[in-house]
């Protein structure tokens, strides 16, 4: 059922332990896998106010979702229009899917060519090394699929809510933001709208691996549905901090492509899954991104980014990963200090 794992590890170790003899030096320090201080609650923020409440609670729910945004990057929305039935099968039909022998999975037929992924294919090193298994599923896969099985069904149930999901709270940070909130649906198709499923196995190493290396989202904003073992972590007030599951609650987090469009206004925070030596961990996220061609501009008088396309901002964190082994982001798409003086 798992990928080969192991056997990873134990060439990356070998590695690491033949470039520390050869004073190789290492990936920087950021990555690598420090103590937690706590268990915190993210901000938890009811969202049916936005449809249900009167004009004044729109406006404080409104106001929630973008300070949530601003100080955390993340936070949790509960009464969200997805109703439990439909996550309870997503869950299943995902585990049902993982379960299916290595093989079968790497050749999957079901959605498109590469769709199937595990591990840290660049992966120099056992930092780089992501100890998980995921199917990444273009919206389109899901929608053009005519195999009426279970698996589809509820997979675009899922999205379909999802996708409205994040329809209403991104056109509510634009409007917060004072951009036009119409953006989104106009620029955001279901070509380059995606879901994952992710399988985070037990790992023999949670100390040396992690689930999911740190990273940042390359997207407008994602939406998570997680069981509740736990595991994911992000950065708040320069640490990092793990986050209590909420069984009733999805997930928001904000991407760089938000943080860019909002001259930095909105927060898309690093953030990373830590292994479990003895328990599997599941979870699926829709990602919200916009057309290739579509330019993200960012606003404001004084632009801290170049406007760039999203099929740009693609390719360089691809080229990275590869050359690197890690993402850069958002740094590469910072306007020169002399641009930024003119407008000053």
């Amino acid at each position: 059922m798992d990928p080969p794992f192991n056997e990873i590890y134990k060439n990356l170790l070998f590695k690491q332990i033949t470039n520390t003899e050869n004073n190789v030096p290492q990936i920087p320090f950021s990555f690598s896998i420090t103590a937690v201080v706590e268990e915190v609650e993210l901000p938890l923020i009811d969202v049916s106010r936005l449809i249900d409440g009167a004009e004044k609670e729109r406006e404080i729910c409104k106001e929630e979702i973008a300070r949530a945004s601003r100080e955390w990057g993340f936070f949790q929305v509960i009464n969200h229009g997805i109703s439990m039935d439909v996550l309870e099968k997503m869950r299943q039909e995902q585990i049902r899917v993982f379960r299916e022998p290595f093989d079968k999975k790497s050749k999957s037929e079901r959605f498109s060519a590469g769709s199937y992924r595990w591990g840290t294919p660049s992966a120099t090193c056992l930092r780089q090394l992501s100890w998980s298994e995921a199917f990444h599923v273009p919206m389109t896969d899901i929608s053009d699929n005519k195999d009426f099985t279970t698996l589809r069904s509820t997979m675009e149930k899922f999205a379909s809510e999802s996708e409205a999901l994040a329809y209403t709270l991104a056109e509510v940070l634009a409007e917060k933001s004072g951009r036009k909130s119409n953006f989104f649906k106009e620029k955001c198709v279901r070509n380059t709208c995606y879901l994952r499923m992710n399988r985070y196995p037990p790992c023999p190493k949670p100390s040396e691996v992690y689930g999911l290396m740190p990273h940042t989202d390359s997207d407008f904003l994602t939406i998570l549905y997680q069981d509740q073992v736990g595991g994911l972590q992000l950065i708040k007030d320069n640490r990092w901090i793990a986050v209590k599951p909420n069984p009733r609650a999805l997930i928001i987090n904000i991407g760089d492509l938000f943080q860019a469009w909002s001259n930095g206004m909105y927060k898309s925070v690093e953030h990373r899954v830590m292994t479990n030596p003895t328990v599997e961990r599941f979870s699926t996220a829709y990602f919200l991104c916009p057309s290739y061609d579509a330019v993200i501009e960012c606003s404001g008088d004084c632009p801290t980014y170049r406007n760039f396309s999203f099929r740009e901002f693609r390719q360089q964190v691809q080229e990275d990963v590869k050359k690197l082994g890690y993402k850069v982001g958002l740094p590469r798409c910072l306007k020169d200090r002399e641009d930024i003086m003119l407008h000053t």
